[in-house]
């Protein structure tokens, strides 16, 4: 629910940072620690229907990516987002990629 909840706000316009090359960052909450100490998910999206999980990150591990990282992961956000539906659905039966809907089921701390 935690990662819906993410592509729910930046629907809405709730981002917390345009990085560039359709790669945005998104706070995500951890159990006990809310947004603000919990981690940083770096998101890959044309904003409307296609959202793709790239990197996750603690704020406690490090603040961000560098720029040869951010580089990359943009190159990954520009292939993914120029797949089209069926390629996607062969990546996730391929186990490629994994897809994340809003019945995602909460993990165990």
């Amino acid at each position: 629910m935690v990662l819906s909840n993410a592509v729910k706000e930046m629907a809405a316009g709730l981002i917390d940072a345009d990085l560039g090359g359709q790669v945005f960052k998104k706070r995500i909450p951890l159990p006990g620690r809310g947004k603000r100490g919990g981690a940083r998910a770096l998101i890959g999206t044309n904003l409307a229907d296609r959202w793709f999980f790239l990197f996750g990150l603690g704020k406690n591990e490090r603040a961000s990516v560098d720029a040869q990282e951010l580089a990359a992961l943009q190159k990954i956000a520009e292939t993914l987002l120029a797949l089209d539906s069926k390629k996607i659905e062969q990546s996730v039966q391929a186990g490629e990629l994994v897809e994340v809907g809003s019945e995602e089921k909460p993990t165990a701390t």
